[in-house]
């Protein structure tokens, strides 16, 4: 067969070991799917791949064992779980339009985890919705607490949910739970005196544990939705790292606007000869400078009051 490898990576199949045969990739963002999607990947897999399917790393899924003499057939096999989830494409045949921006992670979110201080997948659909289809290779993950259940700081973007905790002193009865509980598992933020808990919002991280700790519900979650932003963490064959703190207490629209600024960024700063006309947002952050990375990424950012960002960053 004559494949253009090229267009087959770009409609999200995977050039495999196998002569002729490929692997469909398919997204999940927020990696929250309802089961009558899986019963249809099973079928898919059935009748075009080899039976199986594969889980990935970033909560999507991958049907192996196409030929690629089917890949037609297969797109418009998959078109009404890409509807279903609501993913933007531009392919009229069905299938992907893009194979880039990598599938959005999450954790489970706050709709069960009782640490978790927002909705997660509801959030990542939100970002998917902005920023797919697009072909640069950036990784998203959310995840709903300081816990990082989902290593968002091992990606391009990690969004960790946070609170301001709001305080009834009419409620509390002084048990120290909350105290005890900030001591020790999270950073002394909150302390002890006149029989009343202090705050110290230098040092509070947003966890929300406060509000699960207290039995007489003296803590509640803020209305207003925060965040910390984590930018540019990554592993692969060449300096993996750790993402580093850019923004926290910062809002959704915000972070939105900022990863959009980003593509735009790599737009302008990509070495265009890099092996196959792409480059790890990373690599050209460390050679540009995180000052021309953030002037980037805050153009036209209207960020809170209570936003900080950080003056620079340093990984090594």
């Amino acid at each position: 067969m004559d494949i253009n490898t090229k267009l087959l990576k770009k409609n999200a199949f995977r050039v495999t070991k196998e002569r002729g045969i490929t692997a469909a990739r398919v997204r999940v963002p927020g990696g929250h799917i309802d089961g009558k999607y899986l019963v249809l990947l099973g079928e898919i897999a059935e009748k075009y791949g080899n039976g199986t399917l594969h889980i990935t790393t970033r909560q999507g899924f991958e049907i192996p064992g196409i030929s690629m003499k089917l890949i037609p057939e297969v797109n418009k096999a998959l078109q009404p779980i890409i509807e279903g989830l609501e993913i933007n494409q531009e392919n009229t045949n069905g299938g992907y339009s893009a194979s880039g921006t990598r599938n959005v992670s999450a954790c489970i979110g706050n709709q069960v985890c009782p640490f978790a201080n927002y909705n997660t997948t509801n959030f990542a659909k939100k970002i998917e919705k902005a920023i797919f289809p697009n072909d640069y290779h950036v990784k998203v993950a959310l995840t709903g607490c300081p816990n990082d259940c989902i290593k968002s700081r091992m990606h391009d973007f990690g969004i960790i949910g946070m609170t301001e905790p709001q305080y009834d002193a009419y409620r509390c009865i002084g048990c120290k739970a909350c105290v005890n509980n900030c001591q020790r598992r999270v950073t002394g933020a909150l302390t002890f005196e006149n029989f009343k808990v202090v705050r110290d919002h230098s040092k509070c991280i947003g966890c929300g544990e406060c509000v699960g700790k207290c039995p007489v519900s003296a803590w509640s979650r803020s209305n207003e939705k925060y965040y910390k932003l984590v930018i540019l963490g990554r592993t692969g064959k060449k300096d993996p790292r750790i993402a580093r703190d850019f923004i926290t207490w910062i809002d959704e629209e915000s972070i939105i606007k900022i990863i959009l600024n980003t593509y735009k960024y790599i737009e302008e700063y990509m070495d265009k000869d890099a092996p196959g006309g792409k480059e790890h947002i990373g690599y050209i952050v460390d050679r540009t400078g995180y000052q021309e990375f953030k002037k980037w990424a805050l153009k036209d950012v209207n960020l809170g009051e209570k936003a900080v960002v950080a003056e620079n960053i340093n990984w090594y």
